[in-house]
């Protein structure tokens, strides 16, 4: 055997990783021994390898995926684009959150006045866009609106939830058509938004803490023992372009029965 291979302990301790590690590296195919025996399956590495290695528990600590980190030891260009995009998504959700939760701890728990409101039908032009689960919300939200908009010009949008957010589901944007009015295009659909009873509180503040207000809502329908039908309707009733964002309203309802 080659004098200049290390055991598989030796070189753990070299490049800073666990013989665990290594092993399961070795199963990914990330970072193969120089020599494995054949009679006890025992790992040998260069002290070349500890480059690579090292290389490995590096992008590791930056919560690079390990399918991405292959990409990167095999030279594949722009390999962490992608996970610079994620984690910048990452980190705008809990400066998000941050401040949620300041505003409790400012404010209190959400106790927003809830008042019972009747609200007609609707004829809307309704387009609805993909979610890959609640933390998505946002991105999902502003393209659909951004769509909708560019064709039907404007008009208030009202947003449409689901009541329970899964890892995958379609959230909704309409906008009332005047009667007579021909469906926008662009992927949107005519659609009755239908009326009924529902329970409203207005939110004022930033889009991404409604849930605060939606929290309220809740709480309250929950007291009153009223089951949660969907879906939960957004009135947006300034416009974040000429508004700032503490100072937007939106009206969160929910209705109480069957809607017609």
């Amino acid at each position: 055997m080659d004098e200049d291979l290390l055991p598989i302990g030796q070189f753990a301790r070299l490049s800073r990783l666990s013989v665990k590690q290594l092993r399961h590296y070795d199963e990914l195919g990330l970072l193969a021994p120089a020599f494995v025996d054949g009679e006890t399956g025992y790992r040998y590495y260069r002290a070349s390898q500890a480059r690579a290695a090292l290389s490995i528990g590096l992008l590791r600590s930056l919560d690079v995926p390990l399918a991405v980190i292959g990409q990167v030891l095999s030279g594949a260009a722009g390999a962490l684009g992608e996970v610079r995009v994620s984690l910048e998504a990452e980190l705008a959700r809990r400066k998000r959150t941050l401040a949620s939760l300041e505003r409790v701890m400012a404010e209190g728990l959400p106790s927003a006045q809830v008042r019972v409101v009747a609200e007609p039908a609707r004829r809307v032009a309704v387009l609805r866009e993909r979610a890959a689960g609640p933390a998505d919300v946002g991105r999902a939200t502003s393209a659909a609106v951004a769509r909708l908009m560019a064709e039907a010009g404007g008009g208030q949008v009202i947003g449409l939830f689901p009541v329970d957010l899964g890892d995958v589901f379609d959230i909704a944007v309409a906008v009332a058509l005047e009667p007579g009015a021909l469906c926008p295009g662009g992927g949107a659909e005519v659609e009755v938004l239908p009326g009924g009873t529902f329970a409203c509180a207005t939110h004022v503040g930033p889009y991404d803490q409604i849930s605060l207000t939606a929290h309220a809502v809740l709480a309250w329908c929950a007291e009153r023992l009223h089951p949660l039908g969907g879906p939960i309707r957004e009135v947006y009733v300034s416009d974040p372009a000429v508004v700032s964002p503490d100072q937007l309203v939106t009206h969160l309802m929910i209705p109480l029965e069957e809607q017609s």
